[in-house]
């Protein structure tokens, strides 16, 4: 499987966050902190790979057809790897909406940002892997 990485990265992040914001809201006075800086931190890491996962889709774009809807929702990728890394996002937005709701007006809401990660580790992976069709030729302005 091409861009395996990417995916073990995506589940790391993704067990990381479901262990602290769990913890955090079932013993929120010791380890409350602990399930926001999780969550903080791959918000923060999200946000920089969706940077990097756009920079890498542009310099494709030369000679690849990529729309940021294939882009991340990777349409161009094997059934697998898209697998694998929906479910990734989708335990995260089940565990931050399920933290959120469990502990709403404190730190364990900030959960709510942690999708971020899963989320642009699709559209890296996709924008690194994926498999587009090529550029059509513009047509000459007049």
């Amino acid at each position: 499987m091409t861009g395996w990485r990417t995916v073990r990265s995506s589940w790391v992040g993704t067990i990381a966050f479901a262990v602290a914001t769990v913890a955090g809201v079932v013993a929120p006075h010791p380890l409350a902190w602990l399930g926001f800086a999780v969550s903080l931190g791959l918000f923060i890491i999200g946000c920089v790979l969706f940077v990097w996962a756009f920079a890498v889709a542009v310099r494709r774009s030369r000679s690849d057809e990529i729309a940021v809807s294939n882009l991340f929702l990777l349409s161009g990728a094997p059934t697998p790897v898209r697998t694998q890394l929906f479910t990734s996002l989708a335990v995260e937005i089940v565990v931050a909406f399920g933290t959120a709701a469990a502990r709403p007006y404190t730190i364990a809401a900030t959960a709510i940002l942690a999708p971020v990660y899963g989320l642009a580790l699709c559209g890296l992976w996709s924008a690194r892997h994926g498999t587009f069709p090529p550029r059509r030729p513009t047509p000459k302005r007049r």
